[in-house]
C-alpha cells in the first residue's frame, strides 16, 4: 500500500499545520509544497500576480518527483486545486491519498492577512477559490472542516488512513 498523502486546498486553510501534525503521528517525512515553487513563481505571488497552468507545470512535475522517490510513503503539502493536477499527482504516485482542507473564503483570507511573512499575497484568495475544482467524487479523497482543531483533524487523518490500510 502507498502511505503517500497530499494536503490540500487553497491558501490559509491549514496545509502545513495539518501536513506536519500527520507527518509527525505517521512517522512520515513531511514534504512541503511551497518550498519547491520556481523563484519566478513566488516572485509573482509576492506580487498579487495569479499564477497559470504553465507556471504550475514545473512546480507539479517536482512534487510528482518527491512522491516518485518515496516508495515509503511521505506527507505532501500542495494545494492541487485542479483535478488534473492532481491526477498528475497520482499518476507518480499510484493510490496516493487526499485530504481536502474545507475553508471559507472569509476565513482563508483572514489567515493569509495574519501571516505577513509569508510569500503568498492574500490578494490572490479570490484566484485560489476561482481556480478550485472540489475533490468530490474523486477516489481516495477525505473532505474535512479547517475550522476544526488541528489536534481533532489530525486524528480525523490518521484513523482514515489507518481505516484504509485495513480494508
Amino acid at each position: 500500500m502507498n502511505h503517500s498523502i497530499v494536503i490540500m486546498g487553497v491558501a490559509g486553510c491549514g496545509k502545513s499545520s495539518l501536513g506536519e501534525a500527520v507527518a509527525r503521528a505517521e512517522g512520515l517525512h513531511l514534504v512541503e509544497g511551497d518550498d519547491h515553487h520556481s523563484p519566478e513563481s513566488r516572485a509573482k505571488m509576492s506580487q498579487g500576480i495569479a499564477l497559470t497552468d504553465a507556471d504550475r507545470q514545473g512546480w507539479l512535475n517536482r512534487l510528482g518527483e518527491e512522491l516518485r522517490q518515496a516508495p515509503q510513503g511521505l506527507v505532501l503539502t500542495c494545494s492541487a486545486l485542479k483535478r488534473a493536477y492532481r491526477e498528475g499527482l497520482r499518476a507518480a504516485s499510484p493510490g496516493l491519498r487526499f485530504v481536502f482542507l474545507d475553508v471559507t473564503r472569509e476565513e482563508a483570507q483572514r489567515r493569509v492577512a495574519q501571516r505577513p511573512s509569508h510569500f503568498f499575497s492574500s490578494s490572490l484568495i479570490d484566484s485560489q477559490f476561482a481556480t478550485l475544482e472540489p475533490p468530490t467524487g474523486e477516489p481516495g479523497v477525505l473532505r474535512v472542516d479547517a475550522n476544526l482543531p488541528l489536534e481533532q483533524l489530525q486524528a480525523q487523518v490518521c484513523a482514515w488512513l489507518h481505516e484504509g490500510a485495513n480494508a
